[in-house]
């Protein structure tokens, strides 16, 4: 999935690091890597991988993350991954 990346400039991904206490579950439920630690925070390491599924703000039990999950379309780009096509949200994917 290396090759996988979003539109760039985007993503509607934002992180409080105020909110934000360390406790790394958005680093594991991001199925992208977009999330790391650094300092005893979460920070965002790859805004454009992110796919805008919203594990990482529906897991983060403090609010530090926000996301408008589906805005970017992420089952069709997931869709057109696992089928070796281009995105495509004509096909009605996306509601």
């Amino acid at each position: 999935m290396s090759g996988l990346r979003y539109i760039e400039g985007v993503v509607t991904l934002k992180l409080d690091e105020a909110a934000c206490t360390g406790c790394k579950v958005c680093t594991q439920v991001c199925p992208r890597g977009v999330l790391s630690m650094s300092d005893g925070k979460a920070v965002i390491v790859d805004l454009g991988a992110c796919i805008e599924c919203g594990a990482c703000a529906r897991n983060c039990a403090f609010g530090a993350l926000s996301v408008d999950a589906g805005v970017g379309c992420a089952e069709a780009i997931i869709y057109g991954w696992i089928h070796g096509t281009e995105p495509d949200c004509s096909s009605g994917c996306c509601g």
